[in-house]
């Protein structure tokens, strides 16, 4: 709902419904976190993720809290706890390629430039026609998380 529809409102309401009706539900948390994140909710999106992964750490659907979390901390200037998180998503579900991007971005911040060229590299063979205008587009993205992302991949070699 909240990526499809770009409804993100509804969406986190009906998250926030399934944990008054259910507060241990870890998929909830996790996937709440995804959306949160895209929305640029920098905080509420640590801790719905760190949720997610208390209450269910090895939950098949746990790199999507990483996702979460590399994106939250980039938002707030955490590089290496954007990398650290990115690099988790990545080894968790290595086909998601947009987790490269993930990682990409705090490499790029870090000075680490081939290794940021290299996870653009990866997600390119993975998804040939990924573009960060329809990714951030396609997600209703906030508007700082997008500025964030793209000014930091830039130089990566990342279609925009």
């Amino acid at each position: 709902m909240a990526m499809d529809a770009h409804d993100r409102g509804a969406a986190l309401a009906a998250f926030e419904a399934a944990l008054a009706i259910s507060p241990s539900s870890a998929l909830t948390y996790i996937l709440g976190a995804g959306s949160l994140a895209w929305a640029g909710q920098a905080e509420r999106t640590i801790e719905w993720a760190e949720q997610g992964l208390r209450l269910s750490p090895l939950d098949p659907f746990k790199f999507i809290a990483y996702r979460g979390l590399a994106k939250a901390h980039f938002l707030r200037g955490h590089y290496h706890e954007a990398a650290e998180a990115a690099r988790k998503a990545v080894q968790f579900n290595p086909g998601f390629g947009s987790s490269y991007m993930l990682l990409a971005a705090p490499l790029m911040k870090l000075g680490r430039h081939e290794e940021a060229k290299s996870c653009v590299a990866r997600l390119l063979e993975r998804e040939p026609a990924f573009r960060l205008s329809r990714q951030f587009a396609g997600v209703d993205c906030a508007p700082a998380l997008a500025a964030a992302l793209s000014e930091a991949l830039r130089d990566t070699g990342v279609p925009e």
